[in-house]
């Protein structure tokens, strides 16, 4: 028997499939209507975020950048589910049911992901009270580090020894952030009992000098330095707190530099840096009598050497 291309296109009929495939290319159409749409609202928030940057400084720039990276994330997602819907509604799928029910499991299911809708509830407060930008070093759920990335389900955070911690918005109670408009540089010096203290601040005050009138770091100090005074008296040195205004994240540059001059100007004056001295007794006698051990204890020599 033979096969006859012809006589079977010329039994198939064509308008049965007209309807789907005019429902497909409609389907084809939304999904590149709503790919161009995010994409393009998506590119208008990079292009007022950048034009607005121009305008701002400091810390204003770092949240225009995170609130950008906010919106577009938001705009994909809402996007995303009007494209869904109106698929399902083009395919004949009815939408009332479906929001019935997932008014039912959103119930359900609010009580097995209360965590989640709390990290989304929580970084919508946090993003909106400003408290955490990226760029910020901050401590938050014991945790601290480098702010890379948020959104509103977690921070990205990368520590000293480059680890990356992600933590959930919902585990967020108290945030310390160290980077906001301002810092200090605070150092606590121990100075041995036997130096004259008002000598010391002069030395110290000398080194503050000249370390704010390095061109390195002259942008970075605000004030000149802050002498608190005697914090506390230890065990084996007075303790001398003092400290500087610096710019965001600068205090730890700061202080190491300003240490580091510091040792190096307490040697040149003969200013003891002390470490704890420690006195062993060799017990009490009958009497309470307990002298201290000599310093130097000197070895019996061998009797073959007294005998030499």
């Amino acid at each position: 028997m033979d096969f006859s291309w012809t006589a079977a296109l010329s039994d198939l009929d064509f308008g049965r499939w007209n309807e789907p495939l005019r429902s497909g290319l409609r389907i084809v159409l939304i999904l590149l209507a709503a790919w161009l749409a995010a994409r393009l609202l998506q590119r208008l928030v990079r292009l007022m975020n950048a034009r607005f940057s121009q305008r701002l400084e400091g810390d204003a720039v770092r949240r225009a950048h995170t609130i950008n990276r906010v919106a577009r994330y938001l705009i994909g997602i809402v996007v995303g589910a009007l494209a869904a819907m109106t698929v399902l509604a083009e395919v004949g799928i009815s939408l009332a049911p479906i929001l019935g029910a997932a008014g039912v499991v959103g119930i359900a299911v609010g009580f097995g992901a209360q965590s989640l809708v709390k990290d989304y509830f929580t970084g919508f407060f946090i993003l909106f009270e400003d408290q955490l930008r990226t760029g910020d070093v901050v401590e938050i759920a014991g945790i601290g580090g480098l702010v890379e990335d948020m959104t509103l389900r977690h921070v990205r955070l990368r520590d000293y020894d480059g680890n990356v911690h992600f933590v959930p918005n919902s585990l967020i109670t108290t945030v310390t952030n160290r980077g906001r408009n301002f810092a200090f540089s605070v150092a606590d010096l121990r100075i041995a009992y036997r130096e004259d203290l008002d000598e010391v601040c002069a030395v110290v005050r000398e080194v503050a000098a000249g370390l704010r009138a390095d061109e390195r770091f002259a942008a970075r100090i605000l004030e000149d330095l802050e002498i608190a005074g005697v914090e506390r008296w230890d065990e084996s040195a007075v303790t001398l707190r003092v400290r500087f205004k610096v710019a965001p994240l600068a205090q730890w540059e700061v202080r190491r530099e300003f240490l580091r001059r510091l040792k190096r100007a307490f040697d040149e004056r003969g200013i003891e840096i002390p470490y704890p001295h420690l006195t062993v007794y060799a017990g009490a006698g009958k009497d309470g009598d307990a002298p201290a051990l000599p310093l130097g204890i000197r070895r019996q020599r061998a009797p073959d050497a007294a005998n030499a």
